[in-house]
């Protein structure tokens, strides 16, 4: 017996299916899984300095305190202590490493976890880090050239902007008695 399909919805008309989102990674889900499992029950909060270590915005807890007593974290404007106990929902800016960061703090954990679970944990709202200067390497050497005679050396102080000796703008150099060119006498 053959069922015919009965349209739920007048004139044809039928609803499209919703999206689905790509599937995690299975590491990474199990890993998230385990952060949850491990977390914090509603309401509790977590020193400030240990939350940015776990998430991995400062690479040891000391760095993470050290910048806390230094003026360099900030949660919702207000600068803050090691001990500043910090929730969901707070705005952390943290001065790192020549850059500043501003994450809202999602989800509160006290353990290290890996990278990919450690940005579940904020939304990142950073100003995009300062662009690197292409500027080519100066001074590297071909390996197997050996050592630098005193005429590369010259080049390469040049090429860096150190000046050679006898440049204009150089320490005024003093004649030794012996006969050798010492600085500064």
């Amino acid at each position: 017996m053959a069922l015919a399909s009965q349209d739920p919805a007048p004139d044809g008309a039928r609803e499209a299916p919703a999206p689905e989102a790509p599937a995690p990674d299975p590491g990474t889900a199990a890993a998230v899984a385990a952060a949850e499992a491990a977390g914090l029950a509603a309401g509790e909060s977590v020193r400030i300095d240990s939350w940015i270590w776990a998430v991995r915005l400062v690479k040891t807890r000391s760095l993470g305190a050290t910048a806390c007593r230094g003026g360099h974290v900030h949660v919702n404007g207000e600068r803050v202590k090691p001990a500043y106990s910090v929730r969901v929902g707070d705005e952390v800016r943290l001065r790192h490493e020549g850059r500043e960061r501003v994450v809202i703090v999602k989800r509160l954990i006290r353990k290290r976890v890996g990278a990919p679970v450690a940005v579940q944990c904020y939304i990142d709202n950073s100003p995009p880090p300062p662009p690197r200067e292409a500027v080519a390497p100066v001074g590297i050497r071909d390996r197997g050239t050996g050592r630098p005679t005193k005429r590369d050396r010259r080049e390469l102080e040049r090429l860096r902007g150190l000046g050679a000796p006898d440049a204009p703008g150089a320490p005024v150099v003093a004649p030794d008695p012996h006969g050798r060119r010492r600085p500064g006498r």
